[in-house]
């Protein structure tokens, strides 16, 4: 029995698409939906910027405030983009429980959410928006593939040739 799920979403080109699938299982199970968005973490070169202009304290708030301020903001503008995919959708909508943006290796946060959650299913695409058509599977999807508890939902967005689905 599906009851729960984590639908995680790189917010590229084809999230509306994999989103659409989400819902409509949503729908079918009559199941809560989560969403998840994972943020690399800043990789060294940025931050060695950053502590060459910035004292430890003024790093220091800017990890803690300005970290969180961005991680609302991009909250908001994951369900404002869900709004304006969905239009007149308010039901589809009402189906989606959290939407979460967290910090750290997308893989590694998809799975830890969904532990936490205790959601029933997983739900994702099979590349991310960087990703080359002529690969088969993405990097994180086949990394939760691989380690995952509970069984996964893969929309895939290339057809059969490798080509990007329209």
């Amino acid at each position: 029995m599906i009851r729960s799920m984590l639908y995680a979403t790189d917010l590229g080109l084809y999230s509306p698409y994999v989103m659409q699938h989400a819902l409509a299982l949503a729908r079918s199970f009559n199941a809560e939906l989560y969403v998840i968005h994972a943020v690399e973490p800043m990789g060294l070169f940025a931050e060695s910027v950053l502590q060459s202009y910035l004292d430890e304290s003024a790093l220091d708030q800017l990890h803690s405030q300005g970290l969180n301020t961005v991680m609302a903001g991009i909250e908001d503008k994951v369900l404002d983009s869900f709004r304006d995919d969905l239009g007149d959708g308010e039901q589809d909508l009402a189906l989606i429980r959290a939407v979460r943006v967290v910090q750290g290796d997308p893989a590694e946060v998809i799975l830890d959410q969904a532990q936490r959650l205790s959601v029933d299913l997983l739900v994702l695409g099979s590349h991310s928006h960087g990703s080359s058509a002529d690969i088969p599977l993405g990097r994180t999807a086949a990394r939760v593939l691989q380690l995952a508890a509970v069984p996964v939902y893969m929309v895939p967005l290339t057809d059969h040739k490798g080509r990007p689905k329209p």
